[in-house]
């Protein structure tokens, strides 16, 4: 299971927290995000992330895989509005689905944004800096 910090101190631009159950996309999100001077909360599952958004934690953006082992990332993403805790923060859909209309209906069921897998190392980075940037879409 993965759940870690990527960078476990500093302060970072902004703090990225992702759900990612794959390892490699996880390392390498981290990676390019802790380039750009981010700091990154990783975690692997719908479990480990109920847990992280019950603490009083600073969080710019989310970024959360749709298809994971115990929860679907649009239900994590309805209990994360729900909650009313990290209410402005933008939240982003990861997904290898890049079916048509895949994005309009993700962007309808509340997700601000959506980011396909795999991931553009060039332009990532700045992706989520920018949306983090922009905050929520109303």
């Amino acid at each position: 299971m993965l759940n870690r910090k990527c960078e476990e101190y500093g302060g970072g631009i902004l703090h990225v927290v992702m759900v990612e159950d794959n390892e490699l996309n996880a390392e390498l999100a981290c990676d390019l995000l802790e380039l750009a001077g981010h700091r990154v909360t990783v975690v692997g599952d719908g479990t480990a992330f109920r847990a992280l958004v019950e603490q009083d934690v600073h969080v710019d953006i989310f970024l959360l895989d749709l298809l994971l082992p115990d929860a679907d990332g649009r239900d994590l993403l309805r209990e994360l509005r729900t909650r009313g805790r990290h209410e402005g923060v933008p939240a982003v859909a990861l997904t290898a689905q890049a079916l048509r209309g895949d994005a309009e209906r993700l962007l309808d069921e509340g997700f601000d944004a959506v980011l396909n897998k795999p991931i553009d190392t060039r332009s990532f980075a700045a992706a989520v800096a920018k949306l983090a940037a922009s905050g929520r879409r109303r």
